[in-house]
């Protein structure tokens, strides 16, 4: 579970009763795809041939352009999802943060989601005894690449729900 029980009016968009511009939402998709993308060769290299984590990263982008539908976004984050049931470690990892890169559309908590994914995609893929490195340098990775529009949020994010999303990130 990755998702508080109290919500963050200002990770719950504008339509919806909180705060999060579209443009912000824009920016936590954007980011929480690179976040995914950057460990989807760890999925990809056990299943070359499911191209569903890939389109569910596709269908965000398309989202952010406004060529996709928030509910065929949030399909192909779940096809993405599905596609790591019967794996385990690392490809698992990637495939789930694919899946919570394309639900950003519809609950931009998921951000975290992708970002912690990716890092525990990370870590179940480093050498014994490198995994806290291995976390460490997708932590300073993933952060390199936050938009500064939200950089601060994300952040104060990341240490509120650190705890839900297995204390993954250095906060």
């Amino acid at each position: 579970m990755i998702l508080p029980e109290v919500r963050d009016p200002r990770l719950v968009t504008e339509r919806r009763g909180g705060t999060l511009s579209d443009e912000h939402n824009h920016l936590l998709a954007l980011w929480a795809a690179k976040c995914a993308e950057h460990v989807l060769p760890l999925f990809e290299a056990e299943r070359p041939d499911d191209p569903r984590p890939r389109e569910a990263l596709a269908a965000v982008r398309a989202w952010v352009r406004g060529e996709l539908a928030m509910m065929r976004t949030r399909a192909a984050g779940g096809q993405a999802m599905g596609a790591a049931r019967d794996l385990r470690g690392a490809a698992r990892f990637a495939a789930y943060a694919a899946g919570q890169a394309a639900v950003v559309a519809h609950v931009p908590e998921h951000d975290l989601g992708a970002a912690a994914y990716a890092i525990k995609a990370v870590v179940a893929a480093a050498p014994e005894g490198q995994q806290e490195p291995a976390r460490l340098a997708e932590n300073r990775w993933q952060r390199d690449r936050l938009p500064d529009a939200v950089r601060d949020l994300v952040l104060q994010d990341q240490a509120r729900r650190n705890d839900i999303c297995w204390r993954v990130f250095d906060v």
